[in-house]
């Protein structure tokens, strides 16, 4: 996993004029009144949201990468499209206009799980359902996506391996700089290293949404049901489990396996991934949540246990 590489990180980044914003929608979605919202949290993105409704995301110029992309966003979004039980925006439009590049969508409704007030039921409920709509998202027909040149591909189990690995090397690094103490008498880098020589050979690839986490999975604020997943212009191809390593506490991995395999169930080969990316999932807890790393311990003393 190579760093991010920023194409123009000196453009300027203006907020665009309403006026602008509004005349962009209304080609796609007929007379509109007022933006209401300007949401720059993506940090890739920044979202405007009209009449509390549609949404329109345009690709900050400082913040172009080669890892980003609204025009495989539209390509996946479409193809999601066609299946009704998975709950995603509707794409109202896509184009460019002079320097930006944008997409025009409906918005999903209620609040990120990230900052959602659940209930632990309510939680778990959430994010079982998302198990289950990521395992028909990762069933649907490969073929359009792959074709579309769009999609970065891992083709082979080095190429898995590989972006591992880089997992594993941001994860270190970042519990070297928290200069807090690991709390296993195994050394950290051993612990990676078993965990990966653990990884079994397998060609299970399919388009992945990237990181169907808690600032991407929306839920109704009220009730606490999904409402559906956002975000999917870093998707790529490669191994399903990396989609569900997002949910990294013990307990929400547990939900999305279980809703990921409600329907059926996975191979043996991939319950031995899911196994190795549940030890890396704990080692990031330990190393960027130190409130929860008691925790995530000891759920990777369990883990070691199966390897």
């Amino acid at each position: 996993m190579p760093k991010d590489i920023y194409l123009q990180p000196h453009a300027p980044d203006p907020i665009l004029a309403d006026a602008t914003v509004l005349s962009l929608v209304q080609r796609h979605a007929g007379e509109v009144r007022a933006v209401t919202e300007i949401d720059e949290s993506g940090g890739e993105a920044r979202t405007y949201t009209i009449d509390e409704t549609i949404t329109l995301k345009v690709q900050r110029p400082h913040r172009l990468r080669p890892r980003t992309s609204l025009e495989r966003e539209v390509v996946f979004l479409n193809h999601l499209a066609a299946s009704p039980e998975i709950r995603v925006p509707q794409v109202l439009g896509y184009g460019r206009e002079g320097t930006i590049e944008y997409t025009c969508m409906t918005r999903m409704p209620g609040v990120a799980v990230g900052h959602a007030t659940l209930s632990p039921a309510a939680r778990r409920a959430a994010i079982l359902a998302l198990g289950r709509m990521l395992r028909r998202i990762h069933q649907l027909d490969q073929q359009l996506l792959i074709q579309s040149g769009l999609f970065p591909t891992d083709r082979t189990c080095a190429a898995i391996r590989t972006r591992l690995q880089g997992h594993v090397a941001e994860i270190i690094e970042k519990m070297h700089a928290s200069g807090r103490a690991w709390p296993l008498a195994i050394p950290i880098e051993d612990v990676a290293a078993r965990a990966l020589a653990a990884l079994p050979e397998t060609n299970e690839c399919v388009a992945l949404h990237s990181n169907p986490g808690p600032s991407h999975t929306f839920v109704d604020r009220a009730s606490g049901r999904l409402t559906g997943l956002i975000d999917f212009g870093d998707a790529y191809i490669s191994h399903p489990a990396l989609d569900l390593w997002r949910w990294r506490l013990p307990d929400d991995r547990v939900a999305v396996f279980e809703g990921y395999t409600a329907e059926e169930q996975v191979s043996d080969a991939f319950l031995a991934t899911w196994q190795v990316m549940s030890i890396l999932a704990d080692m990031a807890v330990i190393a960027t949540e130190p409130e929860r790393a008691g925790e995530a311990a000891g759920d990777l003393k369990r883990l070691r246990a199966v390897l």
